[in-house]
């Protein structure tokens, strides 16, 4: 049964995966896209390559820190799926490096929860996300949630408000700096314009449309029942669960925001939307459902995207 393979966590799991990943983002580069060895450029092209595998460990080290789900490699085994659901993620370097330091963000974001060394970790998950920021300037958008946490958490506390405003001039210090070294000091007035490229949006391909949907539609129907079953947990967890279903509607925001010919960041919604998943599949008592269910993720995603190719 395959079901029974991710039920627990093993370092095989790792391995069967992180190949995987590798063998398919070639496959994406060469095969979906058809680019010529001449057009990828392999030093570049293995340094993201390196971010994403790494970014699978990432989202195993949050999920069992925080115990966002149980003892298994579930949340491994759909986040790389979703790659396959959504192959053209993939030619996205900066959607990559975006989502990668995003995550850097949520790890210390849901760390909060422990009251401690909250001015820190606030510090922390801000300058994470302005660094994501440098890729898509939307990101900045991601800000909403370290308020929320802050609300949450510890308001009345005006110093982790204020903790905010010294990530924003500490990263603008920092960057303009970079940027005078290389010589490119109108780079955060032309990057940061936050500009909507309206005629990349609204020129709807009906595949593209459609998958984004069932996508949305399917998340929030697993989110709302994770919320159920967490709120026989106590109320840590549902608040927990409530900082990532709101990092979910930001990232699908974000994505539409920056929606463009070259441009798909929905990789940054990958986190949240694993987490549902995994919530909802442990919710489900019925073993061969359960099979069924994980054969089915596996298989479908596979078969459309050999069929794109």
């Amino acid at each position: 049964m395959i079901s029974s393979i991710f039920e627990k966590t093993k370092p095989v799991n790792f391995i069967i995966l992180l190949v995987f990943l590798f063998l398919f983002y070639w496959s994406v580069q060469f095969y979906l896209f058809d680019f010529e060895i001449s057009e990828v450029h392999i030093v570049p092209s293995i340094g993201i390559l390196s971010v994403v595998l790494f970014s699978v460990f990432v989202v195993d080290f949050i999920v069992k820190r925080n115990k966002l789900t149980g003892t298994n490699s579930y949340a491994i085994l759909f986040f790389t799926l979703l790659f396959v659901v959504f192959p053209e993620t993939l030619v996205d370097n900066k959607a990559i490096l975006t989502s990668f330091f995003l995550l850097l963000a949520m790890r210390r974001l849901l760390s909060i929860k422990s009251l401690k060394n909250i001015k820190l970790k606030i510090f922390d998950a801000g300058l994470w996300i302005c660094i994501a920021s440098v890729f898509y300037e939307w990101a900045l958008l991601y800000l909403l949630l370290v308020f929320a946490a802050i609300f949450i958490y510890e308001p009345k506390n005006i110093r982790n408000w204020l903790v905010i405003l010294s990530v924003g001039f500490c990263c603008f210090m920092i960057l303009y700096g970079i940027l005078l070294l290389i010589d490119k000091p109108n780079f955060i007035q032309e990057h940061y314009d936050f500009a909507i490229d309206y005629d990349a949006i609204f020129p709807i391909q009906w595949w593209t449309s459609l998958k984004m949907t069932l996508y949305a539609v399917l998340n929030m129907a697993m989110a709302f029942s994770a919320f159920i079953h967490l709120s026989k947990s106590g109320v840590g967890k549902v608040i927990v669960m409530r900082l990532i279903a709101f990092s979910f509607i930001i990232g699908l925001v974000v994505n539409i925001l920056v929606t463009s010919d070259n441009n798909n960041a929905v990789i940054i919604t990958f986190f949240p939307s694993v987490v549902f998943i995994v919530n909802y599949l442990q919710s489900i008592k019925k073993p061969k459902f359960l099979e069924l269910v994980v054969i089915t993720s596996i298989i479908v995603p596979i078969i459309v995207y050999l069929v794109k190719l």
